[in-house]
């Protein structure tokens, strides 16, 4: 039950409950349907693969398997490009946990890569210098639902004929020069997380157009057991990730949604955008030329010079108007977690990070110009598909009101 705003104060559609979600009657018909079936997993019910069907066609890709959330999808990529233990992905110091566990599970290195400022995205020119002849895969993120630069990406890893897998999770029809990210590298990863574009609480989806890469996450999924193959066998080391047939259920009625909620989210976010204009001291969202941003969060940048105290302060002045933002996104890089700080993963093993280069592991923080100037700046703001020009108006004036404050 979402509580009252005190008197003055909007109350925000919330993405953690129904106030900022499309779930409705379409998925209760459709979950209706698939319990009534009897049959709850997707080895045998038609929900999942109808989901998998679609999102192809959707995104534009020849392959599409479901599992059972973001991290699953992230794991399932880099089980398809299999590593060796020791090898290594390059990966980007702002991202969630679950998209950066799934590479030490396959024993690979994770091998941070500094990012854009402004953006906060991973770019050619900072994931140069940290390749090496043990990179086996390059994972780039389109934080927030920008795109990251692929088009540098992709020459860099083609010279180098190193694959490429696409982060998703936040950027559901987000497209760079028309064409769908996750499409653009060789593996997409989606996630149907709470907060997500659509969701199923939890979920996830795997895209590509290489028929190998297809087939191994199909197999990694299902425990590689070769399902519908003349003599099938567990064919090689993998888990359980297949999604259900209830979470099929919602997302085949989420996908039907989506484009409405994409559409909601930009034209929202660039209102807003608009109504910020010329605000000492932000700078809204840049977007490249030809790239559609799509918005899963709206995030800002906060120049401390002009605003003292920066993202922190404005994000504590907001929370008293009933705009609940996050300041810096995440507190501190990645690689500062304790998981990679002090190589906590089996028992006292330290593996994989016993196989790694000295450099690999290096997370001094001269390395890392962009990230740390980049998360002392953002502001990421509350979004979803719900949000009315009303919203906009309020969380535009609430902005301009404590950021002059603060700035005199």
């Amino acid at each position: 039950m979402t509580t009252a705003a005190a008197p003055g104060i909007m109350s925000l559609p919330s993405d953690q409950d129904s106030t900022g979600r499309t779930l409705g009657e379409e998925e209760i018909a459709l979950l209706s349907q698939a319990i009534r079936t009897g049959t709850l997993t997707s080895t045998k019910g038609a929900f999942v693969k109808e989901l998998e069907t679609r999102f192809a066609r959707l995104v534009g890709a020849k392959h599409a398997h479901a599992c059972s959330h973001g991290s699953a999808a992230i794991h399932t990529a880099i089980a398809a490009i299999d590593p060796e233990p020791g090898d290594e992905i390059v990966t980007t110091s702002i991202t969630d946990m679950g998209a950066l566990t799934p590479i030490l599970y396959q024993g690979a290195i994770p091998v941070f890569a500094d990012v854009d400022p402004v953006t906060c995205n991973v770019t050619a020119e900072t994931i140069k210098p940290v390749l090496s002849s043990k990179t086996k895969a390059i994972i780039v993120t389109h934080l927030f639902g920008n795109p990251c630069q692929m088009q540098d990406i992709m020459s860099l890893a083609r010279d180098r004929k190193i694959p490429v897998i696409e982060d998703c999770a936040q950027s559901f029809q987000a497209t760079q020069k028309g064409v769908p990210v996750g499409t653009i590298g060789d593996i997409g990863c989606f996630s149907l997380q709470q907060g997500k574009h659509i969701t199923t609480g939890e979920g996830g989806i795997v895209v590509t157009n290489n028929d190998h890469y297809a087939r191994r996450s199909f197999l990694f999924i299902n425990k590689a057991w070769g399902y519908g193959d003349a003599t099938p066998d567990h064919y090689f080391l993998a888990l359980n990730y297949r999604m259900t047939e209830l979470q099929g259920a919602v997302a085949v009625a989420q996908l039907d949604k989506l484009n409405d909620a994409v559409n909601q989210r930009v034209t929202m976010a660039l209102l807003l955008s608009g109504a910020l204009e010329g605000l000492p001291g932000i700078a809204t969202p840049h977007i490249a030329d030809e790239d559609v941003h799509t918005f899963w969060k709206y995030c800002l940048r906060v120049d401390a010079a002009v605003i003292p105290g920066g993202s922190v302060k404005l994000a504590a002045a907001l929370k008293t108007r009933g705009i609940f933002s996050a300041p810096r996104y995440i507190q501190k890089p990645a690689f500062a977690c304790q998981i990679f700080r002090d190589q906590r993963t089996f028992g006292n093993s330290r593996f994989p990070f016993t196989l790694a280069r000295p450099e690999a592991v290096d997370y001094d923080k001269a390395k890392f110009p962009g990230t740390y100037s980049g998360l002392e700046q953002i502001l990421v703001l509350p979004w979803n598909e719900k949000y009315q020009i009303s919203h906009v108006e309020y969380i535009a004036t609430c902005l301009r009101e404590e950021a002059e404050k603060l700035a005199q």
